[in-house]
């Protein structure tokens, strides 16, 4: 565990957004986005251990490093992102360069290579994707060839090609995956190694700050000491050991960028005066554009946090979890840009308001560690073996709990998401017995529910429990009316979203389905969602103006 307390935490924080504010003003990222350059020196000085040491809290403590958590590191992933997701991204190749080391490097490995990342400030790429390959990682094409003397292995002589590889040209050291003769296998790769080149810099659509390109490796050679872990063949089993903790950094992406753009847009509400008064207060430029998104962000934000805090435990695991994570936090990112950009209308559509080049910049956010159709499909498949494992049991048992927390706290929504995941456990069931998962769309469709359903009810546990999570900056009724809100919403979409899956594929009666999905009492609990929106409205005026 870290020795990283929640105060330290701040304080990093605050010198990260200080940092921020001094030394990378939006001229300075404009100027570089209109150029498509990456900050090399910014970088190189956000590393340095007497400036912000950023790269130290990968890296353990017994190596020269900070030893953050996963919660350490999802905060300070969103706070990068609320920065420039450019410069996020650049510093969380080093965090996902690094990861096949500290999965499965031997003891000597780590110690020797975390040491000079911690002593040279050494920025690191992972090298996984490939052109035919994308996030399917067992079409691998790379190869690392035996390099045999006196009948021992001294080394491997790599061959192939890797793509859209952030910070590609510009790392130091390199952890690429290749098909060994024992398997997949990740290998340790420097900079300026014979027949290994770096290609251009890609012009890209957004993150203009952030490197990427393709590497291509022509026999280049490295020492068996560079087969990460000593034994070939874990290389898959090693990537998606760290799935979760990844796919969770993108979801603090999609949150901190999200934010900076919806609080963009409400600092412009607030000064922008239309028909006698600020746009701040119009009920419905705020319902429509502003808070919706807000009330997404926390749920977001108490998912993240639930699952990092797993993570503290143990670093591996949650893969499921994390891809519902990134699914639902980079898809509320995106869409809050967009309506960022709505929200200030022409002002938003110019290089001058930070907003266009947010939502530039958040959807690939959606893309990169795994699109979200992956993501989808992950969510199902992780999620369809536990309904089947449970034979119906696992959506009921999760409804049982939040009925429990409903009759301690009332007030947060808990028995309105019960309904929805019952009405969840339905349409799984439903799909099961009419064989309806043979249609990939449907597939797709119920890992959204998914997502959508588990992230409510981690926001009413964390709410119907007491606990505000870190990061938050509203108080507890403020958030006990997002909380309503979100599970209501979520409810019904789940019950009248999940029996049109049902009927549009299967043979479902429908008057049947919807009373098994308790259409009608979750229609019923819908009142009141239009006042406790307003409420949030109310509070995010308020914090804002100050």
């Amino acid at each position: 565990m870290s020795k990283i307390d929640a105060v330290s935490r701040e304080l990093m924080l605050d010198s990260l957004k200080h940092y921020a504010k001094t030394k990378i003003p939006f001229e300075f990222i404009r100027e570089h986005d209109a150029k498509n350059e990456f900050p090399a020196e910014l970088i190189k000085d956000m590393y340095r251990s007497d400036v912000l040491g950023v790269n130290l809290l990968l890296i353990p403590e017994e190596y020269g490093g900070l030893g953050g958590t996963t919660t350490d590191i999802y905060r300070i992933c969103e706070a990068l992102a609320r920065v420039d997701l450019g410069i996020a991204t650049s510093v969380f190749a080093t965090f996902l360069g690094s990861d096949p080391l500290s999965v499965g490097g031997t003891p000597e490995q780590k110690a020797y290579w975390f040491n000079r990342m911690a002593k040279e400030s050494l920025m690191v790429a992972y090298g996984a994707t490939e052109a035919d390959a994308g996030s399917d990682l067992v079409s691998l094409r790379t190869r690392a060839e035996h390099v045999i003397e006196n009948g021992q292995i001294k080394g491997y002589k790599i061959t192939g090609s890797k793509m859209w590889i952030s910070s590609g040209a510009v790392a130091d050291l390199y952890t690429v995956l290749a098909l060994a003769p024992g398997g997949p296998s990740w290998f340790l790769v420097e900079k300026g190694t014979p027949g290994f080149t770096q290609d251009k810099h890609e012009d890209k659509h957004g993150i203009r700050l952030s490197n990427t390109a393709g590497l291509s490796f022509d026999e280049v050679y490295v020492p068996a000491a560079n087969l990460i872990g000593g034994v070939e063949g874990k290389g898959l089993l090693q990537a998606q050991a760290v799935f979760g903790y990844t796919r969770l950094m993108v979801a603090a992406f999609g949150l901190g960028a999200g934010e900076e753009a919806i609080e963009t847009a409400i600092d412009y509400a607030n000064h922008r005066i239309q028909a006698g008064g600020p746009l701040s207060e119009k009920q419905g430029y705020m319902l429509k554009l502003i808070t919706p998104h807000y009330i997404k962000f926390e749920a977001a934000r108490a998912f993240i946090d639930e699952t990092a805090k797993k993570l503290d435990v143990n670093n591996h695991g949650q893969a499921t979890e994390g891809s519902i994570g990134k699914y639902y936090a980079t898809e509320a990112g995106n869409k809050a840009a967009e309506d960022a950009i709505q929200a200030l209308g022409g002002f938003g559509y110019t290089k001058e308001f930070a907003v266009e080049k947010i939502k530039r910049d958040v959807k690939i956010t959606c893309i990169y560690e795994g699109t979200n159709e992956v993501m989808e499909m992950t969510i199902y498949r992780g999620r369809w073996q536990e309904h089947l494992k449970s034979r119906g049991a696992y959506y009921n048992n999760i409804a049982d709990e939040m009925d429990a927390i409903h009759a301690k706290n009332p007030e947060v929504g808990a028995n309105v998401i019960a309904l929805g995941l019952r009405a969840l456990a339905t349409v799984l069931e439903e799909c099961r017995l009419q064989r309806l998962t043979r249609h990939q769309y449907i597939t797709f469709k119920l890992g959204e529910l998914i997502a959508n359903a588990e992230v409510a009810a981690a926001f009413c546990r964390a709410i119907g429990n007491g606990k505000i999570v870190e990061g938050c900056k509203f108080d507890a009724e403020t958030l006990k009316a997002m909380c309503r809100v979100n599970a209501k919403e979520t409810a019904y979409d789940i019950a009248s979203r999940g029996a049109k899956l049902v009927l549009s594929a299967g043979t479902a009666d429908a008057a049947a389905l919807l009373n098994a999905t308790h259409f009608v009492q979750i229609e019923a609990n819908m009142h009141g969602c239009i006042e406790d929106s307003d409420k949030v409205s109310a509070k995010l005026r308020e914090i804002f103006r100050k």
